[in-house]
């Protein structure tokens, strides 16, 4: 795990030149799709209004979400990936229970992460509004994005990969995303443990369906 020093935070406040922010989060769904089957679910508590007393009453609502969705946005904490009974680090995954995480919570994250975040357009470098599902971005995608954006990613960044997920979804509708999507080639995993990112994100999972490593459906995750 990269942690970014405040010499890099400080070094990367001084760099914005505009004063516009971009939400990166996606509006929570509550109806089924193809991408989402298992959508959130926002039910209203009883007693309803209708059956409300004289006297003083409250309207009360619940709501339940399955995170690790392909429609929602999230982060991924680091107990998130079990692979043969170790989480990251080689931290044992019974760490995880049903109360919680004892190790590599999210809740690390709740002040928020900062950094100098790098968002490298694939699609945009290959002159295309997205990648399809099953495409790959590879190792030379990164380094033509970093070539026409002018910039290189580097220890501490938060580097964000677009390949044009949201975009297809909004102009062709849902899809089997767990099926195929575009997402990051298993080969890019050294070049960014190279240039030692703090956190890596896309407007997909990362991982590219069908997986391209036998055996291992995520092997981004």
């Amino acid at each position: 795990l990269n942690y970014i020093t405040p010499a890099e935070v400080l070094a990367a406040l001084r760099e914005p030149r505009l004063g516009r922010t971009v939400s990166l989060s996606a509006p929570v769904e509550d109806w089924p799709a193809a991408d989402n089957p298992d959508p959130a679910q926002h039910q209203m508590k009883e007693p309803l209004g209708a059956d409300a007393g004289p006297g003083l009453a409250f309207s009360m609502d619940r709501i339940a979400m399955n995170i690790h969705g392909n429609a929602d946005s999230h982060v991924d904490a680091l107990c998130h990936v079990i692979f043969d009974g170790k989480l990251y680090n080689g931290v044992a995954a019974d760490t995880v229970t049903a109360s919680g995480a004892a190790e590599l919570s999210i809740g690390v994250a709740a002040d928020g992460i900062v950094g100098r975040g790098v968002l490298l357009d694939v699609p945009r470098s290959r002159g295309v509004p997205w990648l399809e599902p099953g495409d790959h971005v590879t190792v030379a995608d990164v380094l033509a994005a970093e070539q026409d954006q002018q910039v290189r990613i580097g220890q501490g960044d938060i580097v964000l990969v677009r390949v044009g997920h949201r975009r297809r979804r909004d102009e062709q509708g849902p899809w089997d995303a767990a099926g195929a999507r575009a997402g990051l080639h298993p080969t890019v995993l050294p070049l960014l443990a190279e240039r030692r990112i703090a956190a890596l994100g896309s407007d997909g999972n990362n991982d590219t369906a069908p997986s391209a490593v036998a055996g291992v459906d995520f092997p981004v995750h």
